[in-house]
């Protein structure tokens, strides 16, 4: 079941840009290139030097379903709204009047738009949610980088996972 405290949240360590998760939507929202719509999610590449290695790291990127939404306050027609039951940001696509309003709030600029120029919008799969699955892109994610849950509870694991690697790097340096 949905509950209000649930978010994707992203483990870039474990993230290797194969965009399973990007296909993964589309495919669980009947998205489709040739009608000009995209998947809700993307997958950033970023390349930078460290001491002596070049660094590919990647991101898998959709929407953050924000408590304060910037993209709900900037539409003009109330297309966007808060669905009480999830905490989701959704859209109403039919109210939608393809002003790009969100896009320009959005600071993480995730609206997509379909060849109508209508907002198309995560809405954090509940239908799979409220069967008790993960979202499409989390389940698709063989790698981990995508988690679905209380993102407190979330932190709390990474955070361990990453205290027992350093406990274990220093075991065996002993």
């Amino acid at each position: 079941m949905m509950t209000r405290n649930q978010s994707i949240i992203v483990d870039m360590e474990r993230c290797v840009g194969c965009g399973a998760c990007a296909v993964a939507c589309m495919d669980q929202n009947d998205l489709l290139p040739e009608r000009g719509e995209t998947s809700c999610r993307r997958i950033y590449q970023m390349e930078y030097t460290d001491e002596r290695d070049a660094v590919i790291q990647y991101l898998s990127a959709g929407c953050q379903h924000c408590d304060d939404s910037p993209c709900l306050i900037a539409c003009p027609t109330g297309a966007i709204y808060r669905d009480e039951r999830s905490g989701a940001t959704l859209v109403d696509r039919d109210r939608c009047i393809g002003c790009h309003s969100c896009a320009l709030a959005c600071p993480f600029g995730t609206p997509r738009y379909d060849a109508d120029d209508r907002m198309l919008k995560c809405n954090l799969c509940a239908g799979r949610v409220e069967a008790g699955m993960d979202p499409a892109c989390v389940k698709a994610c063989a790698f981990g980088a995508l988690n679905f849950g209380d993102p407190n509870r979330l932190q709390d694991d990474k955070e361990s996972r990453y205290a027992n690697g350093l406990a274990g790097a220093f075991a065996r340096t002993r």
